[in-house]
């Protein structure tokens, strides 16, 4: 895709503000296990860039999604995964459904804010029974006296802990489970709603909380849409929020191997630069050269959405590269620094924790798998 100076002039501002505001911090974000969220939202909304893709009426930059993602690759210039994936699920994950299908009402009251950065989002939709069987989502929003009436528990919630409103999956209904569940704006300061921080392994800047939902009581008009839709309204974000995160890993993976490069240059072993030797250059070259074909699928595939194409298997193809590829750059560049990337701090062993939720996190890669045999037709008679 050819990009266009508007595209690099955005990927500058980013760029600028991820060394500015972000990257000085991150050792004491990570430390704290949470970012101030909706300081960084603010200073990113003052810039436009939390609603590229969105109306102007509502205040974003009325750009086409090609923008957004010049913005998701350069937040991969931060120093951590876990503000990069945060400020995604603001602009990728929870808000397209909204954007798209929302009734003006509810645009109004969670959109923009949103976009001028606010109000943080979040979207609920895996559980603890499992995050990538979404039919399998057991929490209710059942009618009562005009109103939903929310019980149950999300799980692995990015932002929970900070977020004034969640975009949450819950059943509507008793009928078939791909019809019979809606997507529902639920305010976080809403009475029986009470959180759980999880401490995880990695992406350790992002805050990620269980939440659990007490007959909590949101108005009808608050479902986006139409009832019953929100199955399908999710698989549709799906595809922005897969696109999102080949995008935003593509950076990163460029950023841990100029400087493993960079490393090996100055270590010597035995008498010369552990560069020097052909099997460790011979494998960042063989890096180097996964990570321009993931740079070319992903940009082919956004181009097509952008022109209005399904790019199911595509996303789904980019989703599971850039997951596998970010586990294996980690893993080969961590070994090459030798004892220094076993050390907590070491920029390669921080990317080495994060990278592994790409592999896990908005489908797994056995998901993505199953979602491209099914588009290739591969599968099984009688597979699903």
């Amino acid at each position: 895709m050819k990009l266009t100076p508007e595209h690099r002039q955005i990927a500058d501002t980013v760029t600028r503000f991820v060394e500015k505001e972000i990257n000085p911090h991150v050792p004491e974000w990570e430390a704290a296990e949470i970012y101030p969220a909706h300081e960084v939202f603010k200073k990113l909304g003052a810039l436009g860039m939390l609603g590229i893709k969105y109306p102007e009426e509502y205040g974003g930059l009325g750009l086409d999604f090609s923008y957004s993602m010049v913005m998701a690759e350069a937040m991969g210039n931060c120093h951590c995964g876990g503000v990069p994936m945060s400020v995604g699920v603001q602009t990728d994950m929870c808000t397209p459904a909204l954007a798209r299908f929302g009734s003006e009402e509810l645009k109004r009251e969670f959109l923009v804010p949103a976009i001028a950065g606010d109000a943080v989002g979040c979207i609920a939709v895996s559980e603890p029974g499992g995050g990538s069987d979404v039919a399998a989502v057991k929490t209710t929003a059942k009618t009562v006296d005009g109103d939903y009436v929310i019980n149950g528990s999300k799980m692995w919630i990015t932002n929970g802990l900070q977020a004034d409103w969640c975009c949450l999956l819950a059943n509507t209904s008793d009928g078939p489970v791909h019809k019979n569940k809606s997507l529902i704006m639920v305010p976080m300061d809403a009475r029986g709603i009470s959180k759980q921080k999880i401490k995880k392994i990695g992406m350790n800047s992002s805050d990620t909380a269980q939440l659990f939902f007490d007959n909590v009581q949101v108005p009808k008009r608050n479902v986006v849409g139409q009832e019953g839709m929100g199955f399908m309204f999710q698989m549709m974000q799906f595809q922005e929020e897969r696109l999102w995160a080949a995008a935003s890993g593509l950076r990163g993976l460029d950023r841990i191997l100029d400087a493993t490069i960079e490393y090996t240059r100055e270590r010597k072993a035995f008498g010369k630069s552990v560069l020097d030797n052909q099997v460790v250059h011979f494998r960042l070259a063989e890096l180097r050269t996964e990570i321009e074909a993931l740079r070319a699928l992903t940009w082919k595939a956004i181009e097509l959405y952008v022109g209005g194409a399904d790019v199911t298997k595509l996303a789904s193809m980019a989703k599971l590269k850039v997951g596998r590829l970010s586990r294996e750059v980690a893993d080969s560049c961590l070994q090459y620094w030798g004892g220094m990337g076993f050390t907590w701090d070491n920029p390669v062993s921080i990317a080495y924790r994060d990278n592994r939720l790409g592999s896990i996190g908005g489908g797994t890669d056995e998901v993505m798998l199953g979602i491209i045999c099914k588009l290739e037709g591969t599968l099984p008679k009688g597979s699903h």
